[in-house]
C-alpha cells in the first residue's frame, strides 16, 4: 500500500463513526503512535471560511468545538511523519476539519519513539494543545529527544525541541 494510500486510510478510520471490535485490524500497521487532546473553539462563520470541511450544522448554531490529533505514520525507510488533525465534534460524531503534516519533523527524518500528550486526564481547561514527541535522528543513539508541538489559544502551531 503506498503512503497516500495508508494515510487516506488513516483519515477515513481517525474521522469515521465509531465502528465494530473488528474494524481496529483495518488500521493501517504502519501507525505507530496516536494521541488526542486539547480543545479549539470557532465561530463557525470563519471556520467555514477557513477550512474546506463540510460539517453539519450545530444546535449551537454560532460556535464550533472540538479536538485535536497527533499520529505517527512510520515510512519504509523505519522514520516516520507526524501529522497534526484538527476534528470538529458535532451533533453526529466526530468530522476532520484539517489536517497537516508537521514538516519540522520530515525535515529530519525522525525514528519515533514515543508521543506523550501534556495531561492525560482528559480534562483540558485552557483551548489549545501540548504534547512531547520522542524520537531519534540516529536509531543507534541510546537517548531520544524530546520535541514539543503546542498549539496556542489563537492556533497558531510551534514545533520545537523541548528545553528542560
Amino acid at each position: 500500500m503506498s503512503r497516500m494510500a495508508s494515510f487516506c486510510c488513516l483519515l477515513a478510520l481517525l474521522t469515521a463513526a465509531p465502528a465494530a471490535a473488528d474494524d481496529i485490524d483495518a488500521l493501517p500497521v504502519t501507525v505507530t503512535f496516536l494521541i488526542s487532546g486539547g480543545f479549539w473553539e470557532e465561530d463557525a462563520e470563519t471556520l467555514a471560511e477557513t477550512s474546506s470541511a463540510s460539517l453539519p450544522p450545530s444546535s449551537d448554531g454560532d460556535m464550533v468545538r472540538g479536538y485535536y490529533k497527533l499520529a505517527s505514520v512510520r515510512q519504509p525507510d523505519r522514520t516516520a511523519k507526524i501529522y497534526l488533525q484538527q476534528i470538529a465534534s458535532t451533533e453526529t460524531g466526530p468530522h476532520l476539519v484539517n489536517s497537516v503534516e508537521l514538516e519540522e519533523f520530515s525535515a529530519i527524518k525522525p525514528y519515533v519513539t514515543d508521543i506523550r500528550p501534556e495531561d492525560s486526564t482528559g480534562i483540558t481547561s485552557q483551548p489549545g494543545f501540548f504534547a512531547t514527541v520522542y524520537l531519534k535522528t540516529d536509531p543507534a543513539t541510546t537517548e531520544p529527544e524530546s520535541w514539543t508541538v503546542l498549539i496556542d489559544e489563537f492556533g497558531e502551531i510551534r514545533v520545537e525541541r523541548a528545553t528542560n
